[in-house]
């Protein structure tokens, strides 16, 4: 574990729920396939050090089919075909002018690197069965990994997408974070309205630069507008 979530994670045994979730997460990882590989549960925070973090983009868990899920929210493997919330993050990408999105890369690593937590609140996924480990005991640790950014980060941006996420908002309760919404980007939800034209990413933007810090870089191709 990145050693700037180390206070994070060394409190997590005095929380009621830990020792019960990692006695599901065993059970489930030794009786059948389940994603992602269990040692990248918390890619999320390996690869985005908590001095760097400036966005939060909460997901609701991992994609469930081989091959897919690799511990980053709506993230897959480069060469992957993009899964079709994956695709409509991308056109809204582009649609807000930031550039050209290469649809043949998935990976959403170079935003973690750049201080993007892309977070699920279920860690795991048994193959197949999409939100089979819909755990209140994942639901609990995204509240402590909430309330633990919140005593520590100021400025930070969340992006809850969805209902689903959005119910989660009423953690992310210091003042001086950015919170936005919209629809979640899956066809079923974006195709009604309210994903398209949010300008998430510009408005993300604007509010990071306007406290002193640098943007993302959202676009995963030479081809910027």
């Amino acid at each position: 574990m990145n050693s700037s979530w180390d206070d994070f994670f060394s409190s997590l045994p005095s929380f009621p729920f830990w020792a019960r979730l990692n006695e599901k997460v065993d059970e489930a990882y030794a009786s059948g396939m389940c994603f992602p590989p269990k040692e990248r549960m918390f890619a999320a925070f390996d690869v985005c050090p908590l001095e760097k973090l400036k966005v939060v983009i909460i997901g609701q868990d991992p994609y469930a089919n081989p091959g897919q899920a690799m511990g980053l929210s709506f993230s897959v493997p480069p060469g992957t075909k993009l899964p079709p919330s994956l695709r409509n993050i991308h056109k809204e990408i582009e649609s807000e002018g930031f550039g050209y999105m290469n649809d043949k890369d998935g990976d959403l690593t170079f935003w973690a690197n750049q201080g993007v937590l892309l977070l699920n609140t279920y860690l795991s996924v048994e193959q197949g069965k999409p939100g089979s480990h819909a755990w209140k005991e994942y639901e609990e640790f995204l509240r402590a990994v909430m309330t633990f950014i919140n005593g520590r980060k100021q400025d930070v941006v969340w992006m809850f997408w969805g209902s689903f996420a959005q119910k989660f908002e009423r953690f992310a309760n210091n003042s001086a974070h950015l919170k936005l919404f919209a629809n979640h980007p899956s066809p079923l939800s974006a195709n009604r309205g309210g994903w398209f034209g949010c300008n998430h990413f510009r408005l993300a933007n604007a509010y990071l630069q306007s406290r002193g810090l640098s943007p993302i870089d959202w676009c995963n191709s030479p081809f910027r507008l």
